[in-house]
């Protein structure tokens, strides 16, 4: 009695871009959506959400051809290095914003009772503008590549 099967053929799944994952499920949500607004908005709100909603196609299929595999390293460094100052500057706002209610709202306490009762949004604050510090030092490590240099451009 042979329990192994002769000629099975599994089917393959088929594979998509994460981009085109994207676009098909946004669509299934948008157009239904769209489809439900259009007949209760007045008609200029109306004809505006369509208009929106065909850039959106547009855009989203555009977005779909792009190989993500094909994307360098070198383009994603501004990319990481725009992240790393949004990081450290969200953070240092943070902490202005947090100084600035603690002294406008509380000034009976002084800097140990603020930082004793508010001691978890300063944590909070300050590892976020550590981790943005981070990614603009590994930026700043990070070997450059020869790029072909035009003439009149540096790459930075």
């Amino acid at each position: 009695m042979d329990l192994e099967p002769e000629n099975i053929e599994f089917a393959e799944p088929a594979t998509r871009k994460p981009l085109e994952i994207l676009r098909d499920a946004e669509i299934s949500l948008r157009r239904p959506t769209v489809a439900a607004l259009v007949p209760v908005l007045p008609s200029q709100m109306s004809q505006r959400l369509q208009k929106v909603s065909s850039v959106a196609d547009n855009t989203l299929n555009e977005l779909a051809e792009i190989d993500i595999e094909e994307i360098s390293d070198w383009e994603l460094r501004n990319a990481r290095i725009w992240i790393g100052l949004s990081f450290v500057g969200f953070g240092a706002l943070m902490v202005i914003m947090l100084l600035l209610y603690l002294s406008t709202l509380h000034p009976e306490l002084n800097a140990i009772e603020q930082v004793r009762q508010y001691w978890y949004q300063y944590v909070w604050f300050v590892c976020l503008g550590v981790a943005g510090m981070f990614l603009l030092g590994r930026e700043a490590m990070r070997p450059v590549q020869k790029q072909k240099r035009r003439k009149g451009r540096t790459n930075y």
